[in-house]
């Protein structure tokens, strides 16, 4: 008689590859790398429904270090590969692994319409806000004043939000995660790949050569709670070591203002609640950030609505391609006259 067995959750160590990790000492992608090996463990999807694929970078390594199906593609492109493994297999669990660079610079027109067309996988940004891989350029996230090989005298360009231009393509989900907050990183990356359609989380990580301390405002321990905002559904957005700040609405101007809670200052009443649902509030927690404001971290927007995918999938399984009759054998006749084929 068999007896029955209670399927048990894998352990990360479950989707490590054999191969050595290389990346640069003290690099984000070391975490992030961890951060997904447990998600995919609290998921426990077969090892052979789950595909990475990567663009070209640092991060687009990854792939190489999973025991999972994986492509590495070219620059940019790996929103588009990823679309075509999707759709000619719906039922993969598929993943893209790109930079603030290969995604939001060759790859942003890709990165664009994966979104609007809300295709069903999640894309991880790894942002260090330079190029790593080939010497410390600038990159589209790249700060004011970024002194690098390609701005000697401090970038003089205002750098693209990676949450507002995920938004502003229609993305239904958007999120934002630290590397090195091993508590929250896999819980943001399961709720990713929960989401019906296109899932989007911008990974904050460390480059320990060519940008070394990027983030370390978020990540110091005497005030890096003063900096970060970690948002949760339906809990006020305070923030600080005690939560002795949060953000309200200004009425008036319809903008966020921080404040103080308490003691004089601003009532527990007045501090906003997260509802990531809604897409003005998204808006505006995607337009905060230093100095005046912290950085909003977790699920800022999500949207459960329908996936537009689903028809687009049986769409193409039930279309038939179509006939094609040509009206003269001779191919060089044929382009010469005025009709050159015709669908039937």
């Amino acid at each position: 008689m068999n007896a029955p067995v209670t399927p048990t959750k894998p352990d990360p160590s479950h989707f490590a590859s054999r191969e050595t990790v290389r990346w640069c000492p003290g690099c984000g992608d070391y975490a992030i790398l961890k951060g997904i090996q447990r998600a995919l463990a609290e998921r426990a999807r077969p090892r052979e429904d789950t595909v990475f694929v990567s663009g070209i970078g640092c991060s687009s390594r990854l792939p190489y270090y999973l025991s999972t199906y994986g492509f590495h593609t070219i620059h940019g492109r790996a929103p588009a590969v990823a679309t075509g493994i999707k759709m000619a297999n719906p039922g993969l669990d598929v993943w893209v692994i790109t930079g603030d660079g290969d995604g939001l610079s060759i790859g942003g027109n890709h990165m664009l319409h994966a979104l609007r067309r809300d295709i069903d996988f999640n894309i991880l940004l790894f942002n260090n806000e330079i190029y790593g891989l080939t010497k410390g350029q600038l990159s589209p996230t790249s700060r004011l004043g970024t002194r690098s090989p390609t701005s000697l005298k401090g970038s003089v360009e205002r750098p693209v939000s990676a949450v507002r231009f995920a938004l502003g393509a229609g993305a239904r989900f958007v999120a934002r995660a630290l590397d090195v907050q091993q508590d929250r990183l896999p819980e943001i990356l399961v709720r990713a790949a929960g989401h019906r359609g296109a899932a989007f989380v911008e990974l904050l990580q460390n480059c320990s050569v060519y940008n070394d301390g990027a983030f370390a405002f978020l990540t110091d321990r005497e005030t890096g709670a003063e900096k970060r905002l970690h948002v949760r559904h339906g809990e006020p957005l305070r923030y600080g070591a005690d939560g002795e700040f949060g953000l309200r609405l200004d009425a008036r101007t319809m903008k966020l203002e921080a404040v103080k809670v308490g003691s004089g200052g601003c009532s527990e009443e007045e501090i906003l609640i997260h509802d990531e649902r809604n897409p003005a509030l998204a808006g505006l927690l995607a337009t905060i950030g230093p100095p005046a404001f912290p950085v909003p971290l977790g699920v800022i927007y999500c949207n459960p609505e329908a996936l537009a995918e689903d028809d687009a999938v049986a769409g193409v399984t039930k279309a038939e391609p179509p006939a094609i009759r040509t009206t003269d054998a001779d191919l060089t006749a044929m382009l010469a006259s005025e009709g050159t084929y015709q669908l039937t």
